[in-house]
């Protein structure tokens, strides 16, 4: 293999109580801990001792599958904070790991999530990234009442949003120029005015005056994340994004979604180093193999049919499955989903390999598409290590099945592989910002730009 000359990034994907479907049903999990703030505190501290770069929050702005007959057995997951607020009581417990969290262009305004974002960012010296997101979910949609009255955008007017929204969030974080503040209290003046800009745009979404009141962060602006992978979320990736969270199954899918986003984003005038790709991987791990696969069949015990058959019907934008026969195959001629169209090819994709809806979905259920490795530290680490080497990962967000379980299983196994091996570094990252942990450049503001260009001239 080809020694990379970086090590990897490590963020973790945090989620209630584990990423399994089940995990709220093991013994050794606590049943409502996505409600429990010190059970987030913990987890937090634990990764930042261990020396994850990053803690991750998805969000859903709707309650999913109300109507379903499975509701009661499926809503564990996602009774949990808001990001930002939890990510703000996080920032005052920790001092170094990044703060990422989930916002949807789809049902936010601009000038509200470009404030809320340079405030965490403030308050947290740094630290934060922004995962930009356009809602898949179509019961999200009646939640809001606007120009759609309750019924979704299609997936290309949303990306078309998607774009303009960060257009304008970026203009608003560029408000202020880093030395604006004077702070001359003899002559009584606060800041230099001529380093103050207005945003002012005027689009086919968003007509945005500014100027954002907050500062610009000790990191100039947040990472931009992103998450998408189809047709229109690569693009709107290999323009805007700088980390980007991706769902594979296999490293010939990871390394070609690696190529293209980076090609792209070359083709576009970007240094393709500074996006940074992180396939999320859920890790069953134990000393032996056997041990691992039997933790893992431990929580597949513990998927009611019932359950299992409404995720894979979720994931594939709500296909009703149900006069399906578990142990047949899927169709392949489901409908289009105007939801994730890059989940929904993975699965039929998966289907396609002979899989029947039960093996599919028993397959989803410690990740919801994203990979699963169960075995020992070796042979885990032999797999992270040939997708970080072979160019299909520039690092990963780790999805614990269950937490703890699950994240101080990766700490106390996973870890000192990596570090034995150099593949993360021994004494921890360094970087007192996100972007410096990541690697990623600080981002001048344009006024600077402009005046070197006219200084030059």
């Amino acid at each position: 293999m080809t020694q990379r000359t970086e090590t990897l990034k490590l963020g973790l994907f945090l989620r209630a109580t584990g990423h399994h479907i089940a995990a709220w049903r093991d013994s050794g999990s606590q049943a409502d801990a996505g409600i429990r703030l010190e059970h987030f505190v913990d987890l937090a501290r634990k990764a930042e001792a261990a020396g994850f770069d990053t803690l991750f929050l998805a969000d859903s702005v709707s309650v999913r599958g109300i109507d379903a007959p499975t509701f009661d057995r499926v809503i564990a997951p996602s009774l949990s904070f808001e990001p930002l607020t939890l990510l703000s009581a996080l920032a005052t417990v920790t001092s170094r790991i990044g703060l990422i969290a989930t916002a949807s262009t789809s049902y936010s305004e601009p000038f509200n999530l470009a404030r809320q974002f340079a405030s965490l960012d403030q308050i947290s010296g740094g630290r934060v990234g922004w995962n930009l997101v356009t809602s898949s979910d179509p019961d999200a949609a009646k939640n809001f009442g606007g120009g759609h009255q309750g019924e979704q955008a299609a997936h290309a007017d949303r990306y078309s949003r998607a774009r303009e929204f960060h257009e304008v969030v970026d203009k608003l974080w560029d408000s202020w120029e880093d030395d604006t503040l004077l702070l001359d209290k003899d002559s009584g003046v606060f800041l230099d005015r001529s380093k103050l800009h207005r945003a002012d745009h005027q689009g086919e979404h968003f007509h945005v005056r500014g100027p954002l009141n907050v500062l610009r962060s000790p990191q100039g602006k947040p990472v931009l994340v992103q998450a998408g992978a189809s047709d229109d979320g690569r693009a709107l990736a290999a323009a805007t994004a700088e980390a980007i969270f991706a769902a594979h199954q296999n490293l010939g899918d990871a390394q070609a979604f690696y190529s293209d986003v980076k090609s792209c984003a070359a083709v576009l005038g970007r240094k393709p180093e500074h996006i940074k790709i992180l396939p999320g991987v859920t890790i069953f791990t134990a000393p032996t193999s056997a041990e691992a696969h039997a933790k893992h069949q431990r929580l597949q015990n513990l998927v009611h049919p019932e359950v299992g058959l409404s995720l894979l019907s979720g994931l594939l934008g709500g296909v009703d499955l149900s006069h399906l026969p578990l142990d047949g195959p899927l169709p392949q001629d489901l409908p289009a989903t105007n939801a994730s169209k890059s989940r929904q090819q993975l699965i039929l994709q998966l289907a396609a390999e002979g899989l029947s809806i039960r093996e599919l979905y028993l397959r989803l259920a410690g990740a919801r598409g994203h990979w699963t490795l169960v075995g020992s530290p070796e042979e885990v680490v032999d797999q992270l290590q040939a997708w970080f080497e072979g160019y299909g990962a520039d690092g990963f967000n780790i999805l614990p099945p269950t937490y703890p379980e699950g994240l101080d299983d990766f700490i106390a196994l996973i870890l000192p592989e990596l570090k034995r091996r150099g593949l993360v570094p021994a004494d921890g990252p360094t970087g007192k910002t996100l972007r410096e942990r990541l690697g990623l450049p600080y981002p001048a503001h344009p006024a600077t730009l402009t005046r070197g260009v006219l200084l030059a001239v």
